[in-house]
Order: structure tokens, then sequence, then C-alpha cells
């Protein structure tokens, strides 16, 4: 959100988005006379964490999701969430407001973008958030599937289920989608003029180029070839041709 902002103020050319641009935003960039072209980049689960010794929780509805994260949730403790569970208060840890992370989880959990209880522990940076869920034993967090896998050393998992049973976040049920609602498109968002910039085309083909290299190590998952190849056709005629 805050790079789209930015983005349609005119200041910045290229801006990295873990969600896409919503019909608002276009509109905003359109009245300042900026239009941006997305490119898909990479593959992302949205991952559930808690702390590593809390065992009782390996799984959690998207329907338990949206009433511990939902606007108005009444759930203080895990005991509220499942009977049986530790009367201990959950302590949350997410995204800032700013984060297309916190927009897209909000969207797909509790059905609306933005839609969430304002008491929790809230950072831009993952790393904050790994730091505060791995250090808190009764916490509940979400972060980018990169940053878990960084640190799932200091995390444990919890699956989601959205109907057909528990899934967990990895390579392939990210790639195939059966990790819903969280699996995700990581996008780069192009100025239309400033592809007629030579640097600024290098540099956008150089990355869906090497995209294939260079995304795993990110901790994220890279796109079928095809999808690259896709993307960098677009790209030329986006910028005029060959």
């Amino acid at each position: 959100g805050g790079g789209f902002a930015r983005a349609c103020e005119g200041e910045i050319d290229i801006a990295n988005a873990s969600r896409p641009v919503t019909e608002e935003e276009e509109a905003r960039c359109a009245r300042a006379g900026i239009r941006f072209v997305p490119f898909e980049v990479a593959l992302d689960g949205v991952t559930v964490v808690t702390h590593p010794q809390s065992r009782f929780v390996s799984c959690l509805t998207v329907a338990e999701l949206a009433r511990i994260w939902g606007p108005g949730a009444t759930v203080r403790t895990w005991s509220d969430v499942r009977p049986g569970w530790p009367a201990e208060t959950i302590r949350l840890y997410g995204p800032g407001t700013d984060s297309g992370t916190f927009d897209y989880f909000t969207e797909a959990v509790a059905g609306r973008r933005g839609a969430s209880r304002p008491d929790f522990q809230a950072s831009e940076d993952d790393n904050v958030l790994v730091q505060g869920v791995s250090g808190d034993h009764y916490s509940l967090g979400y972060v980018g599937h990169a940053y878990y896998r960084a640190h799932a050393e200091r995390l444990r998992l919890v699956e989601v289920d959205d109907g057909a049973g528990c899934v967990a976040p990895t390579g392939e049920t990210i790639r195939n989608g059966s990790y819903e609602p969280l699996s995700r498109f990581l996008y780069v968002y192009v100025r239309d003029s400033a592809l007629a910039r030579p640097e600024v085309r290098a540099f956008v083909d150089f990355l869906l180029a090497e995209a294939s290299t260079l995304v795993p190590d990110t901790g994220f998952y890279p796109l079928p070839p095809a999808r690259y190849a896709s993307e960098r056709a677009r790209l030329a005629a986006a910028a005029g041709g060959g």
C-alpha cells in the first residue's frame, strides 16, 4: 500500500508488490496521469506461525483465523478458539497496514482488505515479527513464506484448512494453488513511461530473465519458465518492441 501511494505520487518508477493494485489505486494514479504495467515475478504463501513450543495448535481453519483476526474479534485466549486449548492470552503479531501482506491476508481471511482487529503487534519488517513470535510462547502471527523458511527452527508452522483439510505451505502446495486462500503472486509494477528508458527496461528484463535462478535464493518460489518468457514478451510489447 505504501509503495503504491508513492508510485501514484510520481516518486518512484518501480514498485514491488505482494498483492494486485486496487481499482482505487489505479484510479488515483490515472488522475495523476500515471499508469503502471504489472509483471508477475514469484510465488509466495502467507504463512501462519506460532512459538515452537505451542504444540497444541497444528492447524487452524480459515473461519478460526477470521474469528481471531477479524475486526471486532472477541477471541482473547486460545481456549476461546477451541475448548481444551490453554486459557492463555493469544498475543498477535502481523504486518503493518502499509504492507501488501496485511492487505492480502485480511482480504483472504476476513473477506475485506484492511479488515483486522487493531490490537496486534505490527511491523512492516517481517524479521521483527519473527523475533516477536519466536520469543512469545502463546503468540500467533503471519509472515511471507520466505521469512518462515529462513527461521524455521525458531517458529512452528500452522497449517490452514479452507474446507478441504489441513494444508501446509510448501513449494508444491503454493505452486498448485492447494494452499488456499493464502497462496499468491508477487509482482513488480513499472511505470509505463519509464519503460522507454533503456536502463529501466534492461533492469526489468534482467529480473525476468534471471528470476528462475534468483528467486529460490530469496526463499520464495519461481514461476514456470514459460511464464517468465510470456512476461518478457509483455515487457517488450509494453516498451515498444524489440
